[in-house]
């Protein structure tokens, strides 16, 4: 028995054993089972945290290097005129997509600085670009909701997102304005971010930063504002349309005592402030005065077609300067606060807006208004002291403006310049030269010839006459000497005109009746005809006509000096004797409409075929002012006399009232190589041919020699002009015996 009980005892034991061994072995298992599954975890983790590492590193860091003045804020640029006193003043804001003016951090209130922490980030002075309590708050309330929108940016964080504008509703974007704040924060200072922050937000209407919300709603400066106009302004910037005290005045009001009484908890204002500022009454600008008075100066809500030239102008040289796109320029000029100084004379622009705004001005006997340009300029600088584009109170900003945007065929106002001038300063014709003004005469480079638009002839003639007498025929046997290829890398290298056609299929502007006759096959513009004509009263110095003088940014610096193209067209010899000629076209020829009362001008008119186009292109010894008539969609223009000639007459008289009389300049020699001309039998002229024999205006240009023109070697002189006897510009009554003017020519047969 006792064995047995032994025995039992023994094997429980053993029992007893085992089962502690089995215990154990199951806890030390299960440990084994969690510690791996820690391990998993834990290397899982660090995997994970190795890959967003890795993530961050070649997907965020890698644009985390930025600075603020990468970043162009949307300011507005503003245009300046010199006034009668010399001083630059502002002539007119450059109203883009946007409008901003920038403010510095010292100039902006405390009240707006402590206002915008109140209501937008409460730790911005002790957080280093990120308040980590809102932000984890933000991702719990994500996930939780699963709903997208954050929240929980710092106004850091706020201003990367405005100069950036990356605005995409994701981690990622999240994660990016995380990464770039806490960088951003170690690169500037507190006061820096907020100066940028203040100049960047939205507050709706088209106006960024402080200070045009300040001008826009209340119209005051931003020290002007009181504690109540500031909250009121700052509410905004939460959803500018919803808060936007114009547009919902309840919704703003109960959001702008929200935020004073957070100031006050805050303790930036006391609760007397709070109270004070909450009871003030709101009182917003409606812009109705500005409005006003922005007509009273301009004459129209919209630019003047001179700021429409103006700002294509900054435009393309932008485009040139920074080889950017026309969108890029544009917005570029628009947005980057830039300081631009017109050349505009604001006193003749409003001269020459009340011409042009006065349809009475261009209205035919028949009751129809026709369209006109016109350009003033200083042919010393190239400065467009004044322009119109159009007939007519201006309706929109930048609608067609047809002194710059619109090319015409310019007819004889483009003879002095294309033909004349260049031979004359080749040594191969004087005022004096004679040519034959009949019909049928051979031209030695092509079968063309054209009809004097009177369809009468002369017989021998002078230069000088053919040029008072506007006579095709030798405009095209001068151009025959010339040659169109000489005559076009004249106009082209020389007076830089840019939309002379040299191939375009079966079209070329390089030959004899585009450019003898002004026929062009696109035209030229009006601004380009009076950068042209600069060189006769300039001493033969072609200036390029420009609408402003430099540009500067916000802070002052040269961004771009607009020094116009200038070089040496023709000789001061030349640019005399062509000054006398064309003096006496405006004395006793189709220009006369066009002389002025107490000062020497000069010029030539212009009609191109079928009189679809007329020109004047003038000159006094102060100023060149061109004036181009016509209708859009071109037609037979119904109207007495030249109207362009009169335009000027009524656009330079004013302009000239009060200026002291000046003579055109004289070279101190004048003295030309005699280039006598054709000599010919007696025979009697014809006067008019009948119509049944004229030839067609402008028959087609062929290529054959067709027989040679009479005319004299240089080498063979027999008629030298006088120099010490000229008809110089300042004597235009004593002209010389052979000028062959409009009081009758003196046809000279086989000699002087």
């Amino acid at each position: 028995m006792d064995i047995n009980n032994q025995k039992i005892r023994s094997t429980a034991l053993k029992a007893g054993k085992v089962g502690a061994r089995s215990v154990k072995d199951i806890v030390v298992t299960v440990f084994r089972i969690i510690f791996t599954v820690l391990l998993v975890a834990i290397t899982t983790c660090a995997i994970f945290a190795c890959i967003f590492v890795i993530y961050i590193k070649t997907n965020l860091t890698a644009d985390l290097d930025i600075s603020l003045e990468d970043f162009t804020l949307n300011q507005t640029s503003t245009v300046y005129y010199t006034n009668a006193a010399g001083n630059d003043v502002e002539l007119i804001k450059l109203q883009g997509k946007e409008t901003r003016t920038w403010i510095d951090y010292e100039e902006i209130p405390k009240d707006v600085e402590h206002a915008v922490v109140a209501i937008e980030d409460k730790r911005f002075y002790e957080h280093h670009g990120v308040d980590w309590y809102r932000t984890v708050a933000a991702f719990v309330n994500m996930f939780l909701s699963n709903n997208d929108n954050f929240g929980g940016s710092t106004i850091t964080q706020q201003l990367i997102k405005n100069i950036t504008e990356y605005n995409d509703v994701t981690v990622q974007r999240k994660l990016y304005e995380i990464f770039r704040a806490l960088e951003l924060e170690k690169n500037y200072t507190k006061d820096e971010i907020m100066e940028w922050y203040l100049n960047a937000v939205y507050f709706g209407h088209g106006n960024y930063g402080i200070a045009a919300a300040a001008d826009y709603y209340y119209g005051k400066e931003v020290d002007e504002l009181t504690l109540a106009e500031i909250a009121s302004i700052i509410g905004i910037t939460n959803n500018p349309s919803m808060y936007s005290p114009f547009m919902n005045p309840d919704k703003n009001k109960t959001r702008q005592e929200y935020i004073l009484n957070e100031m006050c908890d805050q303790g930036y204002i006391t609760r007397e402030e709070c109270d004070a500022a909450c009871d003030e009454e709101l009182m917003l600008d409606t812009g109705d005065d500005e409005e006003e008075e922005e007509e009273e100066e301009t004459g129209s809500a919209y630019y003047s077609y001179f700021i429409d030239a103006l700002i294509e102008d900054v435009i393309a040289d932008i485009q040139e300067e920074k080889s950017v796109s026309y969108k890029t320029a544009e917005q570029l000029l628009f947005n980057s606060g830039y300081k631009i100084y017109a050349t505009i004379n604001l006193d003749y622009q409003n001269k020459v807006d009340e011409i042009f705004e006065d349809e009475s001005n261009f209205t035919n006997s028949a009751g129809s208004v026709i369209q006109s340009a016109a350009v003033v300029t200083d042919p010393y600088t190239g400065n467009v002291l004044a322009l119109s584009g159009g007939v007519g109170e201006k309706e929109n900003n930048r609608v067609l403006n047809r002194a710059t945007g619109t090319t015409r065929p310019p007819g004889s106002s483009f003879k002095p310049v294309a033909t004349y001038g260049p031979a004359m300063d080749l040594g191969l014709i004087t005022p004096n030269t004679r040519f034959n003004d009949a019909p049928g005469v051979k031209l030695t480079g092509t079968d063309w010839y054209p009809n004097n638009i009177s369809r009468s002839y002369s017989g021998v003639v002078t230069v000088r006459q053919a040029i008072v007498d506007s006579l095709n025929t030798i405009a095209a046997q001068v151009m025959d000497i010339l040659t169109p290829q000489r005559s076009y890398e004249f106009l082209t290298e020389k007076l830089h005109f840019s939309t002379l056609v040299y191939e375009r299929g079966n079209v070329t502007d390089v030959a004899y009746a585009p450019l003898a006759l002004g026929q062009l096959s696109d035209g030229v513009t009006v601004r380009e005809m009076a950068a042209a004509y600069s060189i006769f009263v300039n001493n033969g110095i072609y200036t390029e006509a420009r609408t402003y003088t430099r540009i500067e940014d916000s802070n002052g610096n040269l961004v771009f000096d607009n020094q116009p193209i200038s070089n040496v067209a023709i000789s001061d010899v030349t640019a005399y004797w062509m000054t006398s000629m064309l003096q006496d076209v405006c004395n006793y020829g189709g220009g006369s409409s066009a002389r002025i009362s107490g000062m020497p001008c000069a010029g030539k008119t212009g009609t191109s075929s079928s009189s679809f186009d007329r020109w004047f292109a003038g000159y006094t010894p102060y100023y060149v002012c061109v004036v181009w008539t016509g209708y859009d969609t071109p037609r037979l223009i119904n109207f007495s006399g030249n109207p362009s000639a009169k335009t000027w007459h009524k656009i330079m008289g004013p302009i000239h009232e009060n200026l002291e009389y000046k003579k055109f300049n004289v070279p101190s020699n004048t003295y030309l190589t005699p280039i006598p001309g054709v000599e010919f039998e007696e025979e009697e002229i014809p006067e008019e041919l009948p119509p049944e024999e004229l030839p067609p205006d402008t028959p087609p240009e062929g290529g054959g020699n067709g027989g040679q023109s009479h005319v004299v070697p240089p080498d063979n002189p027999d008629t030298p002009d006088n120099p010490d006897n000229p008809d110089t510009p300042d004597n235009p009554d004593n002209p010389d015996d052979n000028t062959g003017g409009h009081q009758g020519a003196h046809i000279i047969i086989g000699g002087r």
